[in-house]
């Protein structure tokens, strides 16, 4: 089963406003220990999660070797209650909360290049995954301190997670963003957001998920010794918006911090089909190195190593 034939697991509308408010009277450690609650009756309730779980744990960890990916119970459970607690930080970094001092860089090297790109004006596109949080990089960017807060262009899965994108949408204290769904991207959408770019926006685009809606323009590839379906769209979209590419992942780590790995694509002087074959390549090597770091924070919960 693919991703986008599962249906959403989030808890509905008034539930989720419901944690919301409790969020603003409590405090986010209230929040977390309801979510451990939730997220573990889900995992034990599942089978279909505990299967999806176990099988990709496996995968990473017959590659890695790393003993937070051995398929143990424990493991499995501890990964599910990673991703539930990583939604209560969206809501923090939605909702303008999240302490930006806490957001650490691996390179600072890295920190300052991305700065001072962006500063630029000329526009950066982020091709970002599921593994980590990249939404907490959106209260690093949209810091004045860090940036010049430029305008953020999203794009998400508005058939897959309607509910929480609305609820995001709903908390939200910083104005200056579009959403655009991945379903629905038309020539019109490129020519849009190209010129956005070129006023000086940004762009976060996953690359590590097919679309429902483009499920025959994906290409194979070699990613932890299995063959696995990638979406062609991503990185053709990213080549055609003559831009600065950027890959990106904030993953989660002690005393609730997030370190930010980036990694520029430098464009060499070949032809576009070699160029976008290089971005996959690139972009590919990015993802199996990020999984090797954090494997439990690898946010797919479906078969995508068929």
């Amino acid at each position: 089963m693919k991703w986008y034939q599962q249906k959403e697991r989030a808890a509905g509308e008034k539930r989720l406003m419901l944690t919301w408010y409790l969020y603003k009277i409590f405090g986010k450690k209230f929040v977390q220990v309801i979510a451990c609650f939730i997220s573990f009756f889900a995992f034990v309730f599942s089978r279909q999660l505990q299967s999806y779980t176990k099988k990709n744990l496996s995968v990473i960890y017959e590659y890695t070797g790393n003993m937070k990916a051995k398929p143990t119970f424990f493991n499995c459970c501890r990964q599910v209650l990673n991703y539930a607690l990583s939604l209560v930080d969206k809501m923090e970094a939605f909702s303008g909360k999240y302490n930006t001092d806490k957001i650490i860089f691996d390179k600072p090297e890295d920190k300052q290049l991305l700065i001072e790109d962006i500063k630029k004006g000329k526009g950066v596109f982020f091709i970002c995954s599921h593994v980590g949080n990249i939404e907490i990089l959106r209260s690093f960017i949209e810091n004045p301190k860090n940036t010049v807060n430029p305008h953020v262009n999203i794009f998400l899965s508005e058939e897959q997670c309607r509910i929480f994108n609305g609820f995001l949408r709903k908390i939200q204290k910083i104005s200056d963003t579009t959403t655009y769904a991945v379903e629905n991207i038309t020539p019109d959408t490129g020519a849009v957001v190209k010129e956005n770019l070129e006023n000086g926006d940004i762009v976060f685009m996953a690359g590590d998920r097919i679309s429902s809606s483009g499920t025959a323009s994906t290409f194979k590839t070699k990613f932890l010794n299995k063959s696995v379906d990638f979406p062609v769209g991503t990185f053709k979209f990213a080549q055609l918006m003559e831009t600065q590419i950027y890959f990106i992942c904030a993953a989660k780590n002690e005393r609730d911090t997030h370190r930010v790995y980036v990694k520029k694509f430098v464009p060499q002087a070949q032809k576009k089909a070699a160029e976008l074959n290089r971005l996959h390549s690139e972009y590919v090597d990015f993802l199996t190195e990020m999984t090797a770091l954090y494997p439990q924070q690898f946010y797919h919960f479906y078969d995508i190593f068929g």
